[in-house]
Parts: structure tokens; sequence; C-alpha cells
């Protein structure tokens, strides 16, 4: 059971490569994580970490060491989970992270999830900062572009795509551009990241995927739903993902343009510790959302 217990440690502190962040997610002192470490390191006769002043690091032997005892013990928590699951009920805090926007895709299917699973208590948190999901404690995370942590695992949500979309009566005003090269004659509404004051390009032209539009904005914005009420309005054109605006293309707000040159889009994703055994809570979320979000 000792030399279980210092694999837990071993993996925490490998997941944080910090002794006194391991040791605070244990219920352990920083001194007592580095003791079961050494001790670990002495029954193996090897170095498993490389130790500074300020900073640890796996070595080469620690990192193939770590990704067996990350699969044990992943194993043990699914063998521990699987006894008792039949008793168990999803409940307890959920911490969730996404994208500002992704309140748009979420917020309308949660009245559901909370109806079936009252005694989950969900934590949202929307920012489009790039949350270390392990080191702060995330339980689940939702994300686009590609899957670059390998302590993560992930289950695809769904597509999305940009459009360039306006009112009637702007189009009807300024006219409607042909080619991209058109939109410097056209006001653009532009969104601004608020994390980190960045502003989203406008990839366009198949040909050239990575063409973007760099003429000067008419507007910028760091709120979404401001975006596009400017853009119902009339105050100019907005590139936006598909989803968001699916409901005033519906109602005859706002209609695309530039169709054949907007082909730039992505895949959302839902995230969490490969190292975490799917937990009731974060089972039943999982499950819950894969089924309904960009469907």
């Amino acid at each position: 059971m000792d030399q279980f217990n210092g694999l837990s440690v071993f993996v925490r502190a490998a997941e944080t490569l910090s002794f006194v962040k391991a040791g605070s997610q244990l219920g352990l002192s920083a001194s007592a994580v580095g003791k079961a470490v050494a001790r670990l390191e002495e029954r193996l006769g090897v170095r498993l970490f490389r130790r500074s002043t300020r900073h640890i690091s796996l070595t080469a032997e620690g990192a193939l060491f770590y990704e067996r005892c990350r699969r044990i013990l992943g194993d043990v928590q699914d063998a521990e989970l699987e006894i008792t699951r039949t008793l168990d009920r999803p409940r307890g805090k959920l911490r969730v992270s996404m994208p500002v926007i992704g309140y748009r895709m979420l917020l309308p299917v949660l009245p559901g999830f909370v109806q079936r699973y009252p005694e989950v208590e969900l934590e949202l948190d929307f920012n489009d900062r790039l949350v270390d999901v392990i080191e702060e404690g995330v339980d689940v995370a939702i994300r686009s572009g590609p899957l670059t942590d390998s302590r993560l695992t992930a289950r695809p949500l769904g597509p999305f795509r940009f459009l360039v979309v306006g009112s009637a009566a702007y189009l009807a005003q300024h006219g409607e551009p042909a080619t991209p090269a058109d939109l410097r004659n056209h006001a653009r509404l532009c969104y601004r990241f608020p994390s980190t004051g960045k502003l989203q390009e406008w990839i366009l032209d198949p040909q050239q995927p990575q063409y973007t539009i760099d003429s000067q904005a008419a507007m910028t914005c760091n709120n979404i739903e401001a975006l596009i009420c400017a853009a119902v309005q009339g105050l100019g054109l907005a590139y936006l993902p598909d989803f968001l605006v699916r409901d005033a293309l519906a109602a005859g707000h706002i209609r695309t343009v530039l169709a054949p040159y907007v082909k730039h889009g992505g895949v959302f994703s839902v995230l969490w510790p490969s190292s975490r055994h799917l937990s009731p809570k974060l089972r039943a979320f999982v499950d819950f959302i894969c089924a309904r979000l960009l469907q």
C-alpha cells in the first residue's frame, strides 16, 4: 500500500511539476511529497526528476515511468468505479471551463442537465485564456482546435465554420462584396478577444487558406452579443461562427455574403484529465453535452 501511495504522489508531482502544488492537492506538505519521491527514486535506482531551486522537471526515465504509472492508477480508479458506480449517482461540484462564446452553445441545453442531475453543482468559467486544466483543478473543458496536451482525453462535440454576414439594409446601401478584396470598401465589424486584446482574423479564399483580411476595421468590440447586434442594425459586415448567428439568419435579420470564399472553421471538443477516472458527475456531463451541443 505504501508503494501504491508513493506512485500516486509521483504521478501528481509529474502532472503539476511542483511538489508544493502536488502536496496541496493531496493534502500533504511539499516536504512529504519530496521525501516520497526520494524513497521511490531510491527503490528504483534512478532519478525521476531534475531539481533546481525553483523548478522540477521529469528526466527521460521519469517520463517513461510516469506514462506507465498513469495508466496503472487509471486502471485501479476505473476498477473501483466499476464496483461502486451502480451504488453511486452524479453529485457534487463540477468545474467547467470554456471560451467566452461558449455560453451560446451551453446555456440553452443546461436546463435539461440540471433537471436530470439536480445534485450536480456546476461551476462555469467563461474565459478565452488557455486554462491549464490539470494545474488549475478544472474537471472538464470545452475548447476548439487540436488537442496539444497529452495529459488530456478528448471527445469531439461537433464542427463549426465562420460566416461573413450583414443586414439587408446595409447590403442595399453599400452593395454586396463579390470577392474578399472588395471588403476594403466595406465597414468591417471585428471581434477583439477580451483576454488577449487580439482581433479575430478574417480568413478567406479557399485557394489560399492563410490569406487574411487586414484592412482597418470600422468598429471593434470585445462582446460577441454587441457585435451581432451591430451587424443586425446595419453598421457593417461581421465575421462570426455559424452557431452564433443561426437564429439571426433564420429570422432574416442578416444574410451571408462571400460564401464561396469562407471555408475556415474548426471543431469543438470536450476535454478532461486522462489520469482521472470518469466519475459519475463527469461521465453524465460529457455524455449529455456530446449528444446535444452543435447538433
